[in-house]
């Protein structure tokens, strides 16, 4: 009877599974998207710009620009960056000012130091936080003027 070598499993692919990012463990599964990975040795300085969503695991420097997608900033990150994204979630440690059309979430352990521009943003208990934050209202907000914009703060830390 013929049986299967067991294969190596492929670079990036394990951190992938652990990320907490939606889809990253089930590539074929309903929340499957297109996600590129930095890893954790990575040092990049210079623009990022792309069409899809991107986590980062190593070290950037310079401006980072997905405006239609999600940036994840994993717990072994650091970012020293101008950042636009539809979302932004932060893990590590992130630097800079931030733009985010969608939302910005500052997970547990988490560290955000700039001004930020965003509609919600949330922030977890033992997140850091420092900077402005400036919340934009939707075209849907602005009219109805029924809601206040949504802002979430678990605890902010200077």
């Amino acid at each position: 009877m013929w049986t299967k070598e067991p294969q190596a499993e492929l670079p990036g692919s394990s951190s992938s599974r652990e990320s907490g990012v939606p889809g990253a463990s089930h590539p074929n599964g309903p929340m499957a998207r297109n996600l590129a990975c930095l890893g954790s040795t990575l040092t990049i300085k210079g623009e990022i710009s792309g069409d899809e969503d991107l986590q980062i695991d190593g070290n950037v420097e310079g401006p980072i620009s997905l405006p239609s997608h999600r940036l994840t900033v994993s717990r072994t990150a650091h970012l020293n960056s101008e950042v636009k994204a539809r979302e932004v979630i932060v893990y590590g440690a992130a630097s800079g000012n931030l733009r985010a059309r969608d939302r910005v979430e500052i997970k547990k352990d988490g560290e955000l130091i700039g001004d930020n521009t965003a509609a919600p943003i949330s922030v977890e208990d033992g997140a850091s936080l420092k900077g402005r934050i400036e919340i934009e209202r939707t075209e849907e907000r602005v009219q109805t003027d029924s809601e206040p914009a949504g802002v979430s703060i678990g605890a902010i830390t200077s």
